[in-house]
């Protein structure tokens, strides 16, 4: 069974327990993973005595002597479970307890220590294994090395606490929280005293729940890794930023879900320094997302976030970046207003802002190590936890699974989720529209037949492209720069593998053992290093399993070499006549993880299976893997007969079949140059768009007619209108206009890509296809510079539905009835000059 990347190898955590909740009944589905973690805690406190004794010997060592040599073992291992020290299910009533499968010494050696330990101090013990699993389960789904290797360091933390019976304390150079005075809190408290203590009574308590909600919001928002805010802020120096990121994962995030370390609120530990690095952004995408719910809130609520929020961030803006600002004096003595005597003055965030949907620690899909959660962005708000409450999903950057809420894990948007006030009142908020599901008679895009291709309007011409091309190769070969540093900080996952590879540094071959004719010594040793690679990496997996199936003659194993060493693999059994391979077993050595080397394999073994003319794979992928086959194009959808693999492909109890159907016209090695290629190409064109908008007409225009003349500055007029709008007013408007129209009923057709399976010969017909997904994308990642570009895709979407469907289909008539809608919302924005 696979389990990709995998890390911390020789770890004792129970993988099927890792980030578990109790039981996913009908209450506890809406629990949020905070209550599910300590339901999970009092469940295993509940057990009787020998059964805790039991889950705490997977992390004690061993304490038997012989010959005066103390046994090396640092966890039973139960001899029932073919998969590492997994325990029985405590709940089947098992009792079978035999020598440990590790050191061969009895569970009363592990646990010896243990007799005498009164229930209290076993509870907290316990409570500390259950952290430790969820942390596990972080290393394992976290791709980002900065937080991976916090994570890493307080899953080490709490082990060393386990086995030690220690309280876990943690001791670093980045010093002890408060980090900063005066912190946040005190400054935003002394922002509002010294802004609004002359104001009327009911604007103080308006700008005192503004506050309050201020601070909420700090305290539960989600920072952006180093490497993430490198991408935007290259010339910031980022030491100070990671030494904070470092702290708040130490002692406000991770604490949230682990309550066996210290929780501290950012709000009370960080000052000036910190709110500096992330005003900006927090305050951009708290007004971004509050004005797109802004139909979902109580008209009351709605004026008091809409209207007085704002003006409360713009002028707290210009106290957090002033070195002069009163507020951050630690000797601030100004008073409150008199009327104020009987309330507290402090702003700490009261019950009614304190309400937010805790912590998130479970097992999505991700993988092993260097796989995480896709970061896709929601166009709608996600359903809150309580049905009656409007939640606000704010965007931090990161691709973190620990502040969604649990009914989000599917589609793990990475946003940083709160209830911004629990009083405000809203309908219950719907997810995702769901596709429209048509009678199979009545789709019509593939029982349709082929016809001519028809033209789409504005379509960008082949010569044109061409040009591009060309301009884009003759740029390349006037840079005299390194290999290295054609390498962009944002490029693809496999990119800096690939040029490991052509620089010779990484090498890949497929390599087996053979009957039939002699094996060379270095096949063999190399045969060797992946069996190592393999048992090192899959800790769960029996060693002579591994061993037998890499070693025997019908298995293949496309080998990673690095300096002439194995540094991972892929295992793999064709089945040519079934027309389908069995992915067994991939891995990377722990040390080598991260670099794309994970991907670039996967990548070299498509194509070597293009080039044999077999395009299906299925594998067996454990709850660690899931994350990593999603990002390489594996789904749960196989497209594979059932009847081609039933009784070939080798089954895991506990894992979920995966396939991945290839496309013979892809060159996987060189995918993501050719998406690059293809970026490059549209950024093109988009600077060649802009420099038609910009450029002046002729002087002799100005002697024609008087209509002429009046037109060519109408036309003037408007087009220097559309280019001195302001970027972040223009984003947030089509950022809005578009959210409307991906919620609207008939857009279901053009939510995303028309699939091949769909419709085969749609591509044949539509040469420049665009759908909402890619919009949305586009959008994000700011390619719309001015409202034509945004207009000119939209309505490419409905000329290439017309231009493909007939016009009494239900595609037409959706694309008809979306176009009326979108054209509405322009002219409601004053951006339709039509």
């Amino acid at each position: 069974m696979m389990s990709a990347n995998a890390a911390n190898a020789g770890t004792n955590a129970d993988p099927s327990s890792v980030a578990s909740t109790s039981a996913a009944t009908g209450t506890t589905q809406t629990q949020s993973n905070a209550q599910r973690i300590l339901a999970k805690k009092n469940a295993i406190r509940a057990l009787p005595r020998h059964k805790k004794l039991e889950k705490l010997a997977l992390y004690s060592a061993c304490k038997s002597v012989e010959n005066l040599v103390s046994c090396k073992c640092q966890g039973w291992k139960n001899p029932n479970s073919q998969s590492g020290g997994r325990l029985e299910n405590p709940d089947t009533g098992s009792t079978s307890v035999g020598p440990c499968r590790s050191c061969g010494h009895s569970l009363d050696a592990h646990v010896s220590h243990l007799e005498h330990v009164s229930d209290d101090e076993m509870n907290r013990l316990l409570g500390m294994v259950v952290d430790v699993e969820n942390l596990f389960m972080c290393v394992h789904i976290e791709e980002d090395v900065d937080t991976k290797q916090v994570y890493f360091y307080l899953f080490k933390l709490l082990r060393k606490s386990i086995l030690s019976m220690s309280k876990p304390i943690i001791e670093s150079p980045l010093g002890d929280p408060p980090f900063e005075q005066p912190s946040i809190a005190q400054a935003v408290n002394n922002f509002v005293i010294y802004k609004f203590a002359n104001s009327a009574e009911r604007e103080w308590h308006t700008m005192s729940d503004l506050a309050k909600m201020f601070i909420h919001c700090m305290n539960h928002w989600k920072l952006e890794t180093p490497t993430s805010r490198k991408l935007h802020s290259p010339n910031e120096d980022g030491s100070a930023y990671k030494i904070n990121y470092t702290r708040w994962l130490c002692y406000c995030h991770v604490p949230a879900f682990c309550d066996s370390l210290v929780h501290f609120d950012a709000s009370q530990n960080f000052g000036q320094k910190f709110l500096r690095s992330i005003f900006q952004a927090m305050r951009r995408q708290l007004l971004d997302k509050f004005r797109a719910e802004k139909d979902r809130m109580p008209p009351d609520k709605r004026s008091l976030i809409l209207s007085h929020f704002p003006r409360f961030l713009s002028m707290l803006e210009e106290e957090v970046y002033n070195n002069e600002s009163p507020i951050w004096d630690p000797n601030f003595s100004q008073s409150a207003p008199q009327f104020t005597h009987l309330q507290s003055n402090s702003l700490t965030p009261t019950s009614e802002f304190s309400t937010i949907n805790p912590c998130t620690v479970t097992t999505p899909k991700t993988l092993s190590s260097s796989v995480a959660l896709p970061a896709s962005s929601s166009s709608t708000a996600p359903i809150s936890e309580e049905p009656h409450k409007a939640f606000v999903s704010i965007s931090s950057g990161t691709s973190a699974l620990l502040s969604t809420p649990a009914r989000q894990l599917n589609n793990s948007s990475g946003f940083t989720t709160f209830n911004v006030s629990p009083g405000f009142t809203a309908q219950k908020v719907r997810g995702e529209k769901r596709k429209l599901e048509l009678d199979e008679g009545t789709i019509c895009r593939p029982t349709e037949a082929k016809r001519p291709a028809k033209t789409v309007p504005d379509d960008v011409s082949e010569n044109e492209i061409s040009e591009i091309m060309d301009s884009l190769k003759e740029s390349k070969q006037s840079l005299d720069v390194s290999a290295a540093a054609l390498l962009l900080e944002n490029s693809a996952r496999d990119e800096a593998a690939r040029t490991e590879e052509k620089r010779g540094i990484i090498e890949f071959h497929i390599i087996a053992n053979s009957l039939h004719k002699p094996v060379t010594k270095q096949d063999l040793i190399w045969l060797i290093g992946l069996q190592n690679v393999f048992s090192h990496q899959l800790p769960r997996m029996p060693k002579e399993y591994i061993a037998r199936l890499v070693f025997d003659p019908k298995h293949k194993t496309l080998a990673l070499i690095k300096d002439n060493k194995v540094i991972g693999g892929i295992c793999f059994r064709l089945f040519p006549t079934q027309g389908f391979s069995e992915i067994v077993f991939c891995a990377v050595t722990s040390n080598e993880q991260v670099k794309g080397y994970g991907t670039h394999l996967m990548n070299h073994l498509k194509d070597y299976h293009i080039k044999h003319k077999i395009y299906h794979f299925l594998t067996y992928a454990d709850e660690y893997a899931i994350g990593y086959f999603k990002k390489q194009g594996f789904t749960k959808d196989i497209k594979l007969q059932k009847s081609a693999y039933l009784g070939y492909i080798k089954d895991y109890e506990g894992a979920t079949l995966m396939g991945c159907e290839l496309d013979a016209s892809i060159v996987y090695v060189l995918f993501s140059s050719v998406i690059r290629k293809q970026k490059e190409i549209i950024e093109k064109l988009i600077e060649k768009k802009q420099n038609e908008l910009t450029k002046d007409l002729p002087l002799d225009q100005l002697n024609e007619s008087n209509s002429n003349e009046s037109s060519w500055k109408t036309d003037h007029k408007s087009r220097l209108k559309d280019d001195t709008v302001d970027p972040e007013h223009l984003y947030r408007v089509l950022k809005n206009i578009l959210v409307q129209v991906r919620s609207h009923s008939s857009s279901w057709p053009f939510l995303k890509p028309v699939e091949r399976g769909e419709a085969p010969d749609y591509y044949d017909h539509i040469k420049h296809p665009m759908d909402l997904k890619t919009m949305s994308d586009k959008l994000k990642n700011k390619c719309y510079v001015n409202k034509k570009l945004f207009i000119a895709d939209m309505m490419r979407i409905f000329s290439n539905c017309r231009a493909y469907n007939s016009p009494d289909t239900e595609y037409v008539k959706c694309a008809n009835t979306l176009e009326r809608f979108f054209v509405n919302k322009m002219k409601e924005a004053a951006l339709w000059d039509k």
